[in-house]
């Protein structure tokens, strides 16, 4: 019997067609600030032999007149100097509304978009938030591609972002 589910980005598989995933969480941290705005955030794959970069989700405020969010982009330093400013907006798959306070899981399945076909090798999975009026800060969590067995990689933020996890498995 196969029973879909619901995964990241909005895409119904059947159970039996998953293979591999990488999920990520992101929590967006409650802060106690005068004047607050959600972050734009951006999170990619970076292989660590070839450098090569692969945006997975990127979060900034696509409702703004004359596409005026695209120009904040660039506040997320790390990513708009690797990938970003080669890209054409809104990137269909990647793009999306920015998130609210609280935690958020994204799930990506390799050799469908974003993803296409990871290649084996040594990744880096990086997050990059940036806030209006607020800090910017950048998260690492290594990982190796494939794996043998399901794991987690954690990493703690200090401002802009809260708990980020990575679980691999095969």
């Amino acid at each position: 019997m196969r029973f879909p589910i619901l995964i990241g980005l909005s895409m119904l598989l059947p159970v039996s067609s998953l293979a591999a995933e990488l999920t990520v969480s992101v929590e967006v941290p409650r802060l106690n600030v005068a004047e607050y705005h959600r972050p734009y955030v951006a999170l990619w794959l970076e292989n660590a032999d070839t450098g090569e970069i692969t945006s997975l989700s990127v979060w900034y405020d696509l409702n703004l007149r004359n596409r005026e969010g695209e120009k904040w982009l660039k506040d997320m330093r790390q990513w708009w100097r690797r990938d970003g400013r080669s890209l054409t907006f809104p990137v269909d798959g990647v793009s999306s509304a920015t998130r609210p306070v609280g935690h958020h899981t994204l799930t990506f399945i390799p050799g469908e978009s974003p993803l296409n076909a990871l290649p084996d090798g040594d990744y880096r999975l990086l997050v990059e938030a940036a806030r209006e009026v607020g800090g910017r800060e950048v998260l690492t969590l290594p990982f190796t591609w494939p794996v043998s067995a399901a794991h987690t990689v954690e990493a703690q933020g200090e401002h802009e972002l809260g708990a980020v996890s990575l679980t691999v498995a095969p």
